[in-house]
């Protein structure tokens, strides 16, 4: 009896309105403090110290951030920034197309175009970059450099120059994530009423017309979120510089700062000055996303 009592009492949490809701956020509260919560606050306690032995930290003050003003850390924020301003410049147009062609009833075998454009997010990057090193391979013989100079062109040492290199970058985060926004482009597109588009066509509004006036206006809260995932996935990039340049990265090219922590952090076992890139990474991509909300109005009550 007193087992069965128990057991009423404990089944009876999950029925309570007040204890209930507690209960089914546990484990995202859980979650969020073991994964994020303490990793921040200890990288944060990292920044302020450096290793001295097995176990053993020696608070350094500022001196881990004053090291950040090196010409590879600048580098390395450059890379990233250009990376994410490409790869936002085709990763939001580029989608939204698609996504409008795809959404139309017009276009036979949708379903099929969908499935094709969606499988370079499920492929492996480091597959993805194996291949992108066979075609735009530094010799004559790598696949792109062999087209160019049947075309009359002389070949591009892709891995040796700066911008060959970052168009590398650019098309490989395309190609993967392409199909990942149009996904919410689409998901976005379904929920428009189709009625506005009906009203359009009997006041004779163009494509182009209720493509602007209809579409990317409604498609504002999508886009929004795309573009903060798209900032965060450009500024946070290290698998796509990884792949292409695993070794020696001449003059700093593809030196990313997820890299560049990866390289003093745990290369080079200088957890201090990784730790505080990272904790400039998180400033630089959090002002940014302030900046950005802040301009399209998401904080500003309509």
């Amino acid at each position: 009896m007193a087992e069965k009592s128990i057991g009423r009492r404990f089944s009876a949490l999950f029925y309570s309105v007040k204890i209930a809701p507690y209960v089914f956020v546990l484990p995202f509260i859980i979650t969020f403090l073991v994964f994020f919560l303490y990793p921040t606050l200890n990288t944060l306690f990292m920044s302020f110290h450096r290793i001295v032995g097995v176990g053993e930290w020696e608070f350094v003050g500022l001196e881990n951030y004053r090291r950040l003003q090196n010409r590879h850390f600048f580098n390395a924020l450059r890379t990233s920034s250009w990376y994410t301003f490409f790869t936002i410049a085709f990763l939001i147009p580029l989608p939204l197309l698609i996504a409008v062609l795809l959404n139309s009833k017009l276009l036979p075998a949708r379903n099929v175009f969908r499935s094709i454009l969606f499988i370079p997010s499920l492929v492996s990057v480091i597959v993805a970059g194996v291949a992108f090193r066979l075609l735009f391979g530094n010799t004559a013989a790598g696949f792109v450099n062999s087209v160019l100079i049947q075309m009359g062109r002389e070949p591009v040492r892709w891995m040796l120059a700066e911008i060959p290199g970052m168009f590398i970058m650019v098309v490989l985060g395309t190609w993967r994530w392409a199909g990942v926004n149009m996904i919410y482009f689409l998901s976005g597109l379904q929920a428009i009423p189709r009625e506005l588009y009906e009203s359009a066509d009997i006041d004779g509004a163009s494509s182009l017309r209720k493509l602007t006036g209809i579409t990317i206006p409604l498609l504002k809260p999508i886009s929004i979120y795309v573009l903060t995932i798209s900032i965060y996935g450009g500024f946070s990039m290290f698998t796509e510089s990884f792949v292409y340049w695993n070794a020696s990265m001449p003059a700093d090219l593809g030196l990313t700062m997820v890299r560049y922590i990866y390289q003093q952090g745990l290369l080079r076992n200088d957890f201090g000055m990784g730790s505080a890139i990272g904790l400039a990474l998180l400033a630089i991509v959090f002002v940014i996303n302030i900046i950005q909300l802040t301009f399209f109005g998401l904080f500003r009550k309509e």
